[in-house]
């Protein structure tokens, strides 16, 4: 198996990405989870999963912003995407990253950007999902969070969790205070053990009590897993609490456990898939593969599967 800085190394020569796209089964692994490199493209595929029954989050990719003005762009690029949205009358909302926005470069920069952005979406009567990301950002980024949540709505802007890490729960219990709209994930970057749970058993048993907490909360949250024991467990709460399948929706990413999502779709859930678009698929495929390894295999594995 490629090592973790082998995967890293690649991820850093983009210019590898035409190279590797000759070859069928990594075009078959990338055409699988990424939409496309437009936003046209990424349209397409969620007005498909708009027929089966699935709402969208619109992610554009972008991991290489290093200056104001390419952050610009990327608020340019999701006003265009907000736009198409409202357009086609697709069922979507929108994820961002602070990153893309500048948050490496500024963090008043990046949330001047992200308000910019979250500002439309309200205009529009849409929703804008601040993705989590390293946990080096987790506080600036729940910081920057939280002067948005204060000058728009709980519909507005949400924010992401991950249960790999320590300090979740508690961040949970403060956001949900405000309240906040939080989609929970376990994580998939590469932590120290003093900030992550290292074992999966631990990450899963964090992942099930922060569920738990906000399925509680009377708020509609995101529980974004394609695992099904975790599947399990939230459907069993939900219904021991008398929680009805409108109070909260499951999220997945596209391409991954299709038919989980149609099953949960059939069966009356709320499924949202999140929508990868954009250029630099690249970089994105190849870091997300770098943050864990094992994932080569949870790729592969998926790819014979529905």
């Amino acid at each position: 198996m490629l090592t973790r800085s082998a995967l890293i190394y690649l991820s850093r020569h983009e210019g590898l990405k035409e190279f590797a796209a000759h070859f069928r089964p990594f075009q078959k692994m990338t055409t699988r989870f990424v939409a496309g490199e437009t936003i046209e493209e990424a349209v397409v595929a969620i007005r498909e999963l708009n027929i089966a029954g699935c709402s969208a989050s619109f992610d554009h990719l972008n991991e290489s912003v290093a200056n104001a003005e390419e952050a610009e762009k990327e608020v340019a690029e999701y006003l265009r995407i907000l736009d198409q949205i409202e357009k086609t009358g697709i069922n979507s909302n929108a994820s961002i990253k602070l990153t893309q926005f500048g948050l490496e470069v500024d963090p008043e920069l990046a949330y001047k950007n992200a308000r910019t952005v979250v500002a439309d979406a309200a205009q529009r009567g849409n929703f804008v999902r601040v993705d989590m990301e390293s946990s080096s950002v987790t506080q600036v980024t729940i910081d920057i969070f939280k002067r948005l949540r204060s000058e728009f709505g709980l519909n507005d802007v949400g924010i992401v969790l991950q249960s790999y890490l320590r300090r979740t729960y508690a961040d949970a219990q403060d956001l949900l205070k405000i309240p906040a709209r939080i989609r929970i994930c376990k994580g998939a970057y590469n932590e120290p053990p003093e900030l992550a749970f290292p074992d999966k058993k631990d990450t899963d048993e964090n992942y099930v009590r922060v569920m738990q907490l906000l399925l509680s909360s009377g708020v509609y949250h995101g529980i974004a897993t394609h695992d099904p024991k975790m599947i399990d467990a939230t459907i069993e709460f939900a219904g021991r609490e008398g929680i009805g399948k409108e109070a909260f929706e499951f999220q997945m990413l596209y391409g991954v456990r299709r038919d989980l999502q149609h099953q949960l779709a059939d069966d009356g859930y709320n499924m949202r898939v999140y929508v990868p678009c954009g250029k630099h698929w690249y970089p994105y495929f190849m870091r997300r593969l770098a943050e864990r390894p094992a994932n080569i295999w949870f790729v592969l594995k998926n790819l014979f599967k529905g």
